[in-house]
């Protein structure tokens, strides 16, 4: 148990949460709803400091990133938990079964890992980095002081100063930008729109960025969904954002059938009218 960071005590041993936008007000004895900071009389504690659920060396192109550090492999692990519960989640036995088996593994260990296998970085991934905060953070700054990068594959869901005080030592991330629609968010991430916006622009000042879009047939694969995502990526973050597009399989508790290489294709053009870099992923 490590004490957490982004909270206030409130009466009666209750807590509130600052890290995400969830803003969690929780009672002793009780989880935020990312499942993995706990209140215990008063003080709200990560459960998942120093736990790993699993750490290996992948392509840098898996989390994707294909305009940072092509061709090269990066030092990959991560936890269990998340602060979104997406339906069509493909890491869902890690990031929605809080049971999912654990490794201890210290920052110090993940550092010597990642030099000793010559990896130019650590990538904090498979599951969402930022419920994993202190450790993220403790590792990040100590593989920053040895020379290595880091990078973040995010949901994007965390609110600003937890996010501020994290980019000083973040290199690249990878944002899942799920839906340009509110009602998506709401209703199959449990989540919200407008924060990971605002996430996706201040991050784009600070570190290189790429966005994911997994499509989904019928609930975010219209002309007018993508249109307008490509239009704020264009206007926000300007054309040389690397967009991909990822196809989507049944998962988890979601059973539409998968993406058809046609849906893809045509996001593609429509992407590509505004945007430079497209990629199509799981294809």
């Amino acid at each position: 148990m490590h004490e957490a960071m982004y909270y206030e005590k409130l009466d009666g041993k209750r807590v509130k949460c600052h890290l995400c936008p969830y803003n969690c007000a929780i009672a002793d004895g009780g989880n935020g709803a990312c499942g993995v900071r706990v209140n215990k009389e008063g003080t709200l504690f990560s459960e998942v400091y120093g736990k790993t659920t699993g750490i290996s060396l992948d392509p840098i192109e898996k989390k994707p990133l294909y305009h940072y550090h092509p061709g090269e492999q990066i030092l990959s692990l991560g936890t269990k938990g998340c602060n979104f519960h997406c339906t069509f989640c493909q890491n869902w036995h890690i990031s929605q079964e809080l049971d999912a088996p654990t490794q201890s593994i210290t920052p110090e260990e993940v550092v010597e890992k990642a030099k000793a296998l010559k990896s130019f970085g650590i990538a904090y991934t498979y599951n969402e980095p930022f419920i994993w905060y202190e450790f993220v953070l403790e590792t990040a700054k100590l593989a920053r002081a040895r020379g290595l990068e880091n990078v973040l594959v995010t949901n994007g869901y965390v609110n600003m100063d937890p996010l501020e005080g994290m980019l000083p030592y973040i290199n690249a991330m990878n944002i899942d930008l799920k839906s340009f629609d509110e009602d998506f968010y709401i209703k199959i991430c449990k989540g919200a729109l407008k924060p990971v916006l605002d996430v996706i622009k201040t991050s784009a000042r600070s570190c290189h960025v790429e966005l994911t879009n997994l499509i989904i047939p019928t609930l975010n694969d219209s002309e007018e969904s993508i249109g307008k995502m490509v239009d704020w990526i264009y206007t926000n973050l300007g054309p040389e954002v690397p967009l991909h597009l990822s196809r989507y399989f049944p998962c988890y508790a979601m059973s539409i059938p998968a993406t058809s290489a046609e849906t893809l294709k045509r996001a593609e053009r429509i992407a590509k009218k505004k945007l430079k870099y497209v990629y199509l992923g799981n294809v």
